[in-house]
């Protein structure tokens, strides 16, 4: 029987080590929190609503110390594949079709971790994530290659418009990808300099002056609304219907990377966890992202280690991330001339760990049935792009006819 984790201290004693490692999260988030949303389809400022009223909420009841939820790579492009087609990407209608998907999300998180359950997560089995988080992290670096590149490309699916863009050098602007490629460099190898090198606030500080210094030229953030997030449930409720299966989707997807997050940390640490109140955590989180007109979040990895590793102690570091957020948000057009080039970089440095290919090999060699599993999945993920949600479906669908047929065969032994 799954233990439930105890309460942690009340946010009065969550002390200096939740405060320092919530700010340290907070100055990553907010660069990366403004990219996923372009991922997304969403303006950039949409992502920073994301980052606020959601890690309050989740801090609420959060299982794990660790995890700190917001905008992430995989929902993001969850998020364009469920709505693509629905609404013209960064409009109004848009925007508040995020917000209802967000709220479907939540909704299912939320009922999945009430009626405990939490062992639903476990249909993610290993070969249907590997394959849908490898393919998934090619597509996404992908859809950043115009952006890193200083270049608009024409409207399309996210592989053609890759291709596109490579194949038109001379629209390359040279010193976006500088911009990029210093990002990048930054971002993965910031932490040789030292753990706590602030690598996102550098790279975003840095893009700033340098457009204002040359006057670059490439597409830059543009204007970011200042000011608090109006809150509210003004969503289009007649396209609930449109989104209901993939939000469910999203709800299970999304969490395999909180849960395995969360599972790692609590063995390591010889704490409790439980699927169930995390479910509840993340659900509470998309219910607050849907009413600040946000769109799905869920736990992040590489901000739960840097939380981690800066020392927080409790669930509370989560809440400091999303308030210090919410207190930037007054001052968020200082972004506005940021090259969008850096945002790609960022996108980019977060998932290149993700396309895993020594692994699919590996899962394929050690097991034919498994092989098929998590080839099936990267293959459909890749062919399906933009609507990545049907390739989990068909992974999820492959992965049961291969338990099925095992099943039959032992029976017959």
């Amino acid at each position: 029987m799954e233990k439930t984790a105890p309460l942690t201290s009340p946010p009065s004693k969550a002390g200096a080590a939740d405060l320092l490692a919530g700010l340290s999260v907070a100055l990553v988030l907010i660069p990366q929190s403004m990219a996923y949303a372009e991922l997304a389809g969403l303006p950039p400022h949409i992502g920073l609503f994301a980052s606020t009223l959601p890690l309050v909420a989740a801090a609420l009841c959060a299982s794990s110390p660790y995890l700190q939820t917001g905008p992430v790579a995989m929902t993001s492009l969850l998020t364009l594949g469920a709505l693509t087609g629905l609404a013209q990407p960064e409009s109004a209608d848009y925007v508040a079709l995020a917000a209802l998907l967000a709220l479907v999300v939540g909704v299912t998180r939320l009922l999945l971790g009430v009626l405990h359950l939490g062992l639903v997560n476990y249909l993610m089995t290993d070969p249907v994530v590997t394959g849908f988080t490898s393919a998934a992290a090619i597509l996404i670096v992908c859809s950043q290659l115009p952006n890193a590149l200083g270049m608009a490309a024409p409207d399309g699916g996210v592989l053609w418009r890759a291709g596109w863009s490579l194949g038109h050098p001379g629209d390359w602007e040279f010193l976006a990808i500088l911009l990029a490629a210093a990002t990048l460099a930054l971002l993965l190898r910031g932490r040789r300099i030292h753990r706590f090198f602030p690598s996102a606030l550098v790279a975003v500080t840095g893009g700033i002056l340098c457009a204002e210094v040359t006057g670059y030229g490439g597409p830059t953030v543009g204007e970011v609304p200042t000011g608090l997030p109006s809150v509210g449930l003004d969503l289009p409720w007649d396209e609930l219907g449109s989104i209901v299966v993939a939000g469910v989707v999203i709800a299970l997807v999304g969490f395999a990377e909180a849960a395995s997050i969360s599972r790692v940390f609590a063995a390591e640490e010889r704490q409790r966890w439980s699927a169930d109140r995390e479910f509840i955590s993340q659900g509470l989180a998309n219910v607050a992202g849907a009413a600040v007109g946000g769109f799905p979040v869920g736990g992040s990895f590489s901000r739960s280690s840097l939380n981690r590793l800066a020392g927080a102690r409790t669930r509370w570091s989560g809440l400091v991330t999303g308030i210090v957020v919410l207190a930037f948000l007054p001052f968020a057009n200082v972004l506005e001339t940021l090259p969008r080039a850096v945002l790609g970089g960022v996108v980019i440095a977060a998932v290149l760990g993700l396309i895993q290919p020594r692994k699919l090999l590996g899962l394929a060699r050690a097991s034919a049935g498994d092989g098929v599993v998590a080839l099936g999945t990267f293959a459909a993920t890749l062919a399906l792009a933009p609507h990545v949600d049907r390739a989990v479906l068909v992974g999820i669908v492959l992965a049961l006819a291969v338990r099925a047929r095992r099943q039959r065969v032992a029976s017959t032994d």
